[in-house]
């Protein structure tokens, strides 16, 4: 069984039993964390679509917060002398889905 959830503006699919890599959320390790509403599932080839959501909760348990691969920003004008080099690391949080439904 899977579901689709909308977790910090994103529609992620999610299975129980596996970890999704969602934007930092709020929370501690160890914290419970309900991801909301689905909008759609499956479950074993039986889909419901919801109009906008379903019934069904997604809940999650917190492994970690920890940070992206490092993204490079290299501006340039060429003939000019200029060069700009920035990096960003995006924050995300491993979550472990406990249950969908």
């Amino acid at each position: 069984m899977y579901a689709i959830v909308n977790i910090a503006g994103k529609q992620t699919k999610v299975e129980a039993n596996k970890f999704v890599y969602a934007h930092r959320l709020a929370g501690n390790v160890g914290d419970t964390v309900e991801l909301g509403k689905a909008l759609l599932t499956d479950n074993n080839g039986a889909i419901s679509i919801g109009a906008p959501e379903l019934d069904v909760t997604v809940t999650g348990t917190i492994l970690a917060h920890v940070q992206g691969d490092k993204v490079l920003v290299f501006k340039k004008k060429r003939r000019k002398g200029y060069k700009k080099l920035n990096g960003h690391r995006q924050q995300f949080t491993k979550v472990l889905i406990n249950s969908i439904g």
